[in-house]
């Protein structure tokens, strides 16, 4: 089911700091009492091949986060132990030394559960009541997009071979902000300086006049 125009669920879970201070981050909370926007997204598991990368690339572009008043938030199923020495592993052995904003650690999967993003599947055998779990049980490449007010305004989910695109999720980001600030609506393509329009059939053929 999906969450857009819903508000992320409130429940706090277990995380790591880069410092290894252990944390209870609730992602609805952190959006609502700090008045900002939040990146959380979610990778298979730690000590992995294309989840690095995709650590690094968000850490990379943090001061482009944070002018666009958003922070980012990693999570996966590993435990809150896993995360720090993973934290403390170079970057040229396959670490993410140097990543700064927390990692979720939902190893009761409460949470990556409640949104639907694992690879399980659960087969009951009606005979016996026996339940076979198929699937890896960790999180497919979930990414959440979340306002001041608690409202997701993006999600997608990657299959586990495909990294993100940093950059697309700052065109979002400024995209909704746009339509905070000005009331209009963001055509295909739309990139901070262009125009936007009005969400009406003039301000389409308006549009379409200029483009």
């Amino acid at each position: 089911m999906s969450l857009v125009g819903k508000k992320f669920p409130g429940v706090a879970i277990d995380a790591m700091s880069d410092m290894g201070d252990l944390l209870k981050i609730d992602v609805y909370q952190e959006a609502v009492k700090n008045n900002k926007k939040v990146l959380l997204f979610w990778y298979p598991k730690d000590f992995t091949f294309v989840c690095p990368t995709e650590l690094h690339a968000f850490q990379e572009a943090m001061g482009e986060f944070e002018k666009r008043n958003t922070l980012i938030i990693g999570a996966s199923c590993d435990t809150a132990e896993v995360h720090f020495a993973w934290l403390n592993t170079p970057k040229d052995n396959g670490g993410i030394e140097g990543v700064t904003y927390p990692i979720l650690a939902d190893t009761h999967r409460y949470l990556a559960g409640e949104l639907g993003i694992l690879d399980a599947d659960y087969d009951v055998n009606e005979e016996t009541g026996e339940v076979k779990l198929g699937g890896s049980n960790v999180s497919y490449r979930a990414t959440y997009l979340i306002d001041e007010e608690g409202k997701v305004f993006h999600e997608s989910v990657n299959d586990m071979p495909l990294g993100r695109n940093v950059q697309e999720y700052l065109r979002l980001i400024d995209a909704y902000t746009h339509v905070q600030k000005h009331g209009e609506v963001c055509p295909a393509n739309w990139e901070e300086g262009k125009k936007a329009m009005n969400a009406d059939r003039e301000g389409v053929a308006a549009y379409f006049s200029e483009n």
